[in-house]
């Protein structure tokens, strides 16, 4: 692929970003099979593992642009019910609730809370990653943050036996968040599903039984 935009190819970062795009066979994939985005295949795979996914279920989708993890769910769960948020917008996707805004701040709680009662809910995902900064340390602590957000929501909006699947970073979680999920689940799995890029640090936290 050759890039002719003089200033995004002055961009090493930028020029390498979209020559792996290019040469990526799971964007090619989603391309053809009309998937907003190739992170649906880590949902996909992840649940090709765990086999997590069925019609009739409450699923919250956390960091959901561009929504291909709901899209997946409700063209190929049809009678789940999705409520999806992120900071950035997406185009509309039938079936799917959207809330635009950040998942941190009590508006956006307050939303969530309006959509599904406490103990409700069946799965819990969470793609949310923040913006890195090339900093190892930082950007792990940045990613704890969100994943200890995701998982109070979850905690306090799980209903008994429901899953928590939740984006982390290779360096583990604290000691004590680990603990707590452990100790709230009947299994608790890591995984870093094929579709997660081999350069990549995200894994994925999985907990199978909510027993809380």
């Amino acid at each position: 692929m050759q890039i002719t935009n003089k200033k995004i190819a002055s961009k090493k970062s930028s020029a390498a970003w979209l020559q792996r795009q290019a040469s990526d066979p799971y964007v090619a994939r989603a391309q053809k099979e009309g998937w907003r985005a190739r992170a649906v295949y880590k949902l996909i795979e992840i649940n090709d593992k765990f086999k997590f996914l069925r019609n009739g279920q409450t699923i919250v989708d956390l960091g959901a642009a561009p929504g291909s993890w709901s899209q997946y769910i409700a063209m190929t769960f049809p009678k789940s019910r999705v409520i999806a948020m992120d900071l950035l917008p997406i185009k509309p996707i039938p079936g799917v609730e959207f809330y635009e805004g950040d998942f941190t701040t009590d508006e956006a709680l307050q939303w969530l809370e309006s959509k599904i009662e406490k103990k409700h809910a069946d799965v819990v995902l969470s793609d949310m990653a923040p913006n890195t900064t090339g900093h190892q340390k930082t950007d792990h602590l940045r990613q704890m943050t969100l994943l200890e957000y995701a998982w109070d929501f979850a905690k306090q909006t799980l209903k008994p036996g429901g899953i928590f699947v939740a984006k982390s970073f290779t360096g583990g979680t604290t000691d004590e968040l680990l603990h707590d999920i452990k100790k709230s689940f009947a299994s608790v799995h890591h995984i870093k599903p094929p579709a997660s890029r081999k350069d990549s640090v995200e894994m994925f936290i999985v907990g199978l039984g909510f027993k809380n």
